[in-house]
């Protein structure tokens, strides 16, 4: 059984319900037995109460009997036990008597039929040398009865009340007993099996949630008010699980819509000129410049695809052989003075600050990801303003090494409990909110799609982003008075 439920081959309905009724029916056991020794407890106790209330009343006759000098005889025998039975609870109780002298003779009885019940073997004298004084349990003529045999120096007595009544009594209120117990069980059990039900009836609101999950339905949410309490936090996380995978699959039909129109627009643009030199003859200069217009689509199509497989391949991170030390310094001094030229056409100079750190990192792929953000920053930038690049460190709160297995910790283990970080600060040509700011990081979103200067692909912050998070790092856009473009980016610093 054990290795069926470690197995899950039974419903949890149906496990639960045999586990309650495993519970029920101990329980019901050991409430038999409870009742059943108290029952027994009790009838032992009056019965040896009326046993030694009678031998106390006999003993007293003996004794009475005993200070006369004649010896015992069966008259004298016989008047002992007709004054015993003046008392009435002699006679309600059925008690049965025998008396015999001191050798074990018997002499009378009450009833009188009672001696001819005796078995042959029957020796009251042995009886008081096993038991002297103790009461016992005999069986005489198929009946049972409780005895006690008391003797004073001439006669031996017999007191032996019948306990068949009781067995009877017993074996029919066992009977009973164990019927109601049957009914009390399966009651409960039917009571325990209807609340596991109920209990698990909000599972299958859920399980149907599950099963009409589709692209057009992943908006629907469990009602988390309607769980039972012990549900709530399972509701709770099926809710959350549904958001993030609302999101992912919104993001990733965006993104397969935006890839489809990226790259159709540059194969239908190849495909409607290179039909169009082929409908007729044409002069030698005219396919020349053909070919360098579909030479200018295909580098187009080259970069989209390059940044792609980029994008793919930082969101598997770094292994630890890409890590190097990387001087910030000098890498922003090169890429200072490549953009310097480009930038000079609107008037747009560069202005660095602050104290620039070695990360830990790859240097080309951090080289992409700052050079993203500074073309972006000359693209949004006003004319005749200045681009600011401050670093910092960022001292943060220690933390206890511990041993671990995880290559993210391991990679973190060799690295200084400090950050670096870059804010690249430019003025704005045309106002921006923080919403459409933030938008900026979805893949193939481009804010202004009228200025045709910045031929680029909407894939460049996307690019920062996913560099950044390749190197354990972070990267944010903040709009400062809708005019003040701020994007922030923070890395591990190396020792």
């Amino acid at each position: 059984m054990r290795y069926k439920f470690k197995n899950r081959r039974w419903p949890l309905l149906w496990r639960t319900v045999f586990l309650l009724t495993i519970f029920v029916v101990i329980s019901q056991v050991i409430i038999y037995i409870w009742v059943q020794r108290s029952v027994n407890e009790h009838f032992e106790q009056m019965d040896s109460e009326i046993i030694t209330h009678a031998a106390f009343n006999l003993r007293k006759r003996m004794v009475a009997l005993g200070e006369e000098v004649e010896p015992l005889t069966a008259s004298k025998s016989q008047s002992l036990i007709d004054d015993n039975h003046l008392h009435s609870s002699w006679l309600d109780y059925d008690l049965k008597t025998l008396i015999s002298d001191k050798n074990g003779k018997l002499l009378s009885s009450d009833p009188s039929n009672f001696i001819h019940d005796l078995p042959t073997d029957f020796s009251l004298l042995k009886l008081r040398q096993d038991y002297r004084d103790q009461q016992f349990m005999i069986k005489i003529n198929s009946r049972h009865y409780r005895a006690m045999v008391i003797a004073n120096h001439e006669a031996l007595a017999l007191i032996a009340l019948p306990i068949d009544v009781h067995h009877q009594y017993l074996i029919h209120f066992n009977r009973q007993l164990s019927l109601i117990l049957i009914a009390i069980t399966l009651l409960l059990v039917s009571i325990a099996a209807l609340s596991v039900y109920w209990g698990f009836a909000p599972l299958a609101t859920i399980v149907q949630k599950m099963k009409g999950i589709n692209p057009e339905q992943l908006h629907e949410r469990v009602v988390v008010s309607n769980m039972p309490l012990e549900l709530r936090p399972l509701a709770e996380s099926y809710n959350l699980m549904m958001e993030k995978l609302e999101s992912n699959f919104e993001s990733l039909s965006r993104f397969s819509d935006n890839i489809a129109h990226e790259l159709r627009t540059p194969l239908a643009t190849l495909g409607t000129q290179t039909q169009v030199m082929l409908s007729k003859p044409r002069a030698s200069h005219e396919y020349v410049e053909q070919l360098h217009h579909q030479h200018d689509t295909l580098e187009q199509l080259s970069t989209l695809i390059n940044n792609m497989l980029l994008l793919a391949k930082t969101q598997k991170g770094l292994s630890d052989s890409q890590l190097n030390q990387i001087d910030t310094e000098s890498m922003f001094t090169k890429l200072i003075d490549y953009y310097e030229l480009i930038a000079e056409d609107r008037n747009i100079s560069f202005e660095k600050t602050g104290n620039f750190q070695a990360v830990l990192g790859d240097e080309s792929l951090l080289q992409r990801l700052f050079a993203n953000l500074m073309s972006n920053a000359i693209y949004y930038a006003a004319s005749d303003s200045v681009i600011i690049i401050e670093a910092s460190s960022i001292e943060i709160p220690t933390v206890p090494h511990t041993v671990t297995s995880d290559k993210q910790d391991m990679r973190s283990s060799i690295l200084n409990p400090a950050s670096f970080k870059v804010v690249i600060t430019n003025r704005l040509d045309q106002p921006l909110t923080q919403v459409e700011a933030d938008k900026l990081f979805e893949r193939f979103y481009r804010h202004d799609k009228t200025n045709t200067m910045h031929s680029g692909t909407g894939l460049g912050l996307s690019i920062v982003q996913a560099i950044a998070n390749a190197h354990n790092g972070k990267v944010s856009i903040t709009i400062k008075d809708d005019s003040y473009f701020q994007i922030s980016v923070e890395l591990m610093m190396a020792r």
